[in-house]
């Protein structure tokens, strides 16, 4: 990673706007870990999330365990509602769900493996789980090897001293848009005023994507709900749904 600390500009983007931001730094930042682990959970993340991981240095599409049509990627799963239902509405498509906070992972797992079977379920054909920072699987990933990316509501990491932590960063643009082949998809999503308003202003400082579509309140059809969408609304926040195409 660039240690300067001038703003950067999109990557590969020659006429793009600076982004007034510090380079992203190369670790993470937040909270692994939630509540103490129950026995179940710790059962979970030891045997069962091996056998569920992805291997990336199997051939991606070799990774699933059954041929796939396309392979999905979300970036920061949660508790995992949007990736099972994203995996359901396509079911021919290789699906990584991608997430370092092991409570979020062990409520996936806890829905995936059967209570008893911790050491001996198979792995869910075309579905598998990335436990690792997601920065480190995109740069594994081929290029153009992705049909579409997900990245709902993420940590918005509201103060502007921590901008450079945010996902949506130039540093990641280019890699992102890598790994799309031309046509793709990135699906985002936020209910944070501040995360709406970077999202904005990182995006239409760069030509890698074209926004399809800004739905403001009412979630687009085909998008699948999260218990974090449900808590904005709860909360009278008004999430955005935003749609990108790679160009």
């Amino acid at each position: 990673m660039p240690s300067t600390d001038k703003p950067l500009s999109v990557t590969g983007v020659a006429d793009a706007a600076p982004i007034d931001v510090k380079p992203q730094p190369d670790r993470l930042y937040g909270r692994q870990r939630g509540h103490p682990l129950r026995a179940r959970q710790q059962r979970l993340l030891e045997a069962a999330l091996p056998r569920l991981s992805l291997d990336p240095a199997l051939p991606l599409r070799a990774a699933f365990g059954a041929d796939v049509s396309d392979v999905f990627l979300e970036i920061g799963f949660g508790g995992g509602e949007h990736a099972e239902g994203q995996a359901a509405l396509n079911p021919q498509v290789g699906y990584i769900a991608s997430e370092v906070f092991e409570n979020g992972l062990c409520s996936l797992l806890s829905r995936l493996v059967p209570e008893g079977e911790e050491e001996t379920a198979s792995p869910p054909l075309r579905f598998r789980i990335w436990g690792e920072d997601a920065r480190v699987l995109l740069r594994q990933l081929p290029d153009a090897s992705l049909g579409r990316v997900y990245l709902m509501f993420p940590d918005p990491w509201p103060k502007a001293r921590h901008a450079k932590r945010r996902f949506v960063h130039p540093a990641n643009l280019g890699e992102v848009a890598r790994v799309l082949r031309p046509g793709g998809i990135w699906r985002i999503a936020s209910d944070d005023p501040t995360y709406q308003a970077w999202v904005n202003d990182v995006m239409e400082a760069q030509d890698l994507f074209a926004r399809v579509d800004l739905s403001e309140g009412v979630r687009p059809e085909g998008w699948s709900p999260t218990r974090y969408e449900a808590k904005a609304i709860r909360e009278e926040r008004v999430p955005f749904y935003w749609t990108f195409m790679r160009r």
